[in-house]
C-alpha cells in the first residue's frame, strides 16, 4: 500500500534507534506511534503520536491522570486521529508534510524533530537516574518539557494541568525500580 502523502527529502537523515536505551512500554509506544503516523498518513511521528501511544501501551503514564482527565485526553486524542482535531500542518511540530526550520538537532527519519529530542532526553533522564531503560514517565516528562510539542498543545485543550504534570514527574530520580508512578506512587 502506498503511503497518501508523497515522501520528500529534507536533507539527511538518520534512522530511527527507537529501542536505543528505552524500555518495553516507551518501545511499544514509539512502534504503535509508528503504526499511527502511517494509518494518518502522517511521513513522521510527532509527540502527539507519541503521547497517544503511551497512554495506550503504559498504566504508570495513565495513573499520572484522573479519570475525567484521562476520559477528555483520549476523547481528544481520538478525534485528531479521525480527522476532527485541529489542523496540524504548518506548525512547528508539523508530522513532515513541510520542511522545519530552526531546530538544533539533525533529522531523524521517521520522527518530528520534537519527537527526537524527547526520545534522547527520556533515555538521559533514565541515565540519570539508575542507568536504566527510560520508562514511560521519562518519554513523557521529555515530551512535555517542551511547550511547542504538539502533545503539549494536546495536553492543554484536554484541560490538563501541564506545569502540575511537570512537577510530578520531577527530574526522574524519584522513579527507582519496579515503583509505581513518580514519587513510588502507584495511584
Amino acid at each position: 500500500m502506498q503511503p497518501r502523502t508523497p515522501r520528500t527529502s529534507h536533507g539527511p537523515r538518520q534512522p530511527i534507534r527507537e529501542r536505543a536505551g528505552l524500555g518495553a512500554e516507551p518501545a511499544a509506544a514509539v512502534a504503535a506511534a509508528r503504526r499511527r503516523a502511517l494509518r494518518d498518513g502522517d511521513r513522521q511521528i510527532d509527540t502527539a503520536h507519541l503521547l497517544h501511544s503511551l497512554l495506550e501501551h503504559d498504566p504508570q503514564v495513565c495513573a499520572l491522570f484522573d479519570g475525567p482527565q484521562l476520559a477528555r485526553l483520549l476523547g481528544y486524542l481520538v478525534q485528531r486521529s479521525i480527522g476532527y482535531g485541529l489542523r496540524w500542518r504548518g506548525g512547528v511540530e508539523d508530522s513532515g508534510a513541510l520542511p522545519v526550520v530552526g531546530m538544533d538537532t539533525p533529522p531523524v527519519e521517521g520522527l518530528s524533530p520534537l519527537a527526537a529530542v524527547a526520545l534522547e532526553r527520556a533515555v538521559v533522564r533514565a541515565a540519570r537516574r539508575d542507568g536504566g531503560p527510560a520508562r514511560g514517565a521519562d518519554l513523557l516528562a521529555a515530551i512535555v518539557d517542551d511547550p511547542r510539542a504538539r502533545a503539549v498543545e494536546v495536553l492543554t485543550r484536554a484541560g490538563a494541568d501541564v506545569p502540575g504534570l511537570r512537577t510530578r514527574l520531577g527530574d526522574g530520580r524519584q522513579l527507582r525500580g519496579g515503583e509505581g508512578g513518580p514519587r513510588g506512587s502507584s495511584r
